[in-house]
């Protein structure tokens, strides 16, 4: 039997899942992403979680047949890598991924997507609905979009379109992007981010706060993460303040995605959204109607929780040889 892998590669965990011929997903692993000392690094880390994913599902990696990589970019397609993550230490410059893939499994064919392409597909593929028209957004590490429009995946030439983490939410740029740019909506609103956009609002107007804000020294990292602020929201009046300045910054970004592809459903994943659901969405759908002209999309949770990159990848896997979305694919997920 054809066996097909999927790999979810982040900048926080790398994870793989195995389907066999009809699109049943038989293994999985899971690692944390490393942060260096290289890109080689994490070239092996991607080939630790196929091996492992397929000892889980008692088979050898020459049993692959197709590979997919759903990853963080920016992408080069043509080399088959991703140069200069901006989301991992700038040690990690270059990952090599379709050649090293391609020596590992038998197969000869690698298919390498962004994580939020690889998202859409998974939606498309394995999600509980799929219309010809709309969008899959990851609110994680980073920030990114898949898109489909008319039943077309808008992937661009480079396989980069879609990177909505640096579109610009904030003319005045007051807070710098991991890309080194100012006022773009990851800025403020990914998970690696949102500490430091706190730490900037308590800097402008200080307030009482059980958050570790003023033990902050400029220059080191700020002492606590985005699930320590989460965890504080409706006990805290500064927490409250800095949620709802992420949920206007949201709101802008996926208003600007309403107005230039017209979705019928945008669809949520990623570990921020993931974890802080009522924070995350609830607000969006509250304001979206006062700044959209045009249809309102449903702005919904993502069926598919924290494995849908790694189901997206699978099914850029399956579809490169010719299957197609299963009539009941809830049934297929592991």
């Amino acid at each position: 039997m054809a066996y097909y892998a999927g790999v979810d590669l982040g900048a926080t965990n790398t994870r793989a899942a195995i389907a066999d011929a009809t699109a049943t997903v038989v293994g999985s692993a899971k690692q944390p992403t490393p942060e260096g000392p290289s890109g080689i690094a994490v070239t092996e880390t991607v080939l630790d979680v196929i091996r492992g994913a397929c000892d889980d599902a008692g088979i050898e990696p020459a049993d692959i047949l197709v590979a997919g990589i759903g990853s963080i970019g920016p992408l080069d397609l043509a080399a088959g890598r991703i140069e200069n993550p901006a989301n991992l230490p700038d040690s990690i410059d270059i990952i090599p991924l379709e050649g090293p893939v391609k020596s590992l499994i038998g197969g000869e064919q690698v298919v390498l997507t962004n994580d939020a392409d690889a998202g859409l597909l998974g939606e498309r593929f394995y999600g509980e609905y799929s219309p010809d028209d709309m969008i899959y957004v990851t609110i994680s590490s980073g920030i990114g979009a898949g898109v489909a429009v008319d039943g077309t995946v808008l992937s661009g030439w480079d396989g980069n379109a879609g990177e909505i983490g640096h579109i610009l939410v904030d003319p005045e740029g007051e807070m710098t992007c991991g890309c080194g740019n100012g006022g773009h909506w990851e800025a403020y609103c990914s998970g690696n981010n949102i500490p430091r956009y706190a730490q900037q609002l308590y800097a402008s107007n200080p307030m009482d706060t059980k958050l570790p804000v003023h033990e902050h020294d400029p220059g080191e990292p700020v002492a606590f993460d985005a699930a320590d602020l989460f965890g504080l929201a409706g006990s805290d009046a500064f927490v409250d303040h800095v949620i709802d300045r992420i949920a206007e910054w949201n709101t802008i970004g996926m208003a600007n995605l309403v107005h230039t592809y017209a979705p019928l459903v945008i669809n949520i994943g990623g570990a921020v959204a993931l974890n802080n659901p009522e924070l995350i969405l609830d607000p969006i759908n509250e304001r979206l109607p006062e700044m959209v002209l045009t249809n309102v999309p449903d702005v919904q949770l993502t069926s598919l929780s924290g494995e849908v990159v790694v189901h997206g990848a699978l099914a850029s896997a399956l579809l490169a040889d010719g299957h197609s979305r299963p009539d009941n694919p809830a049934k297929f997920r592991k």
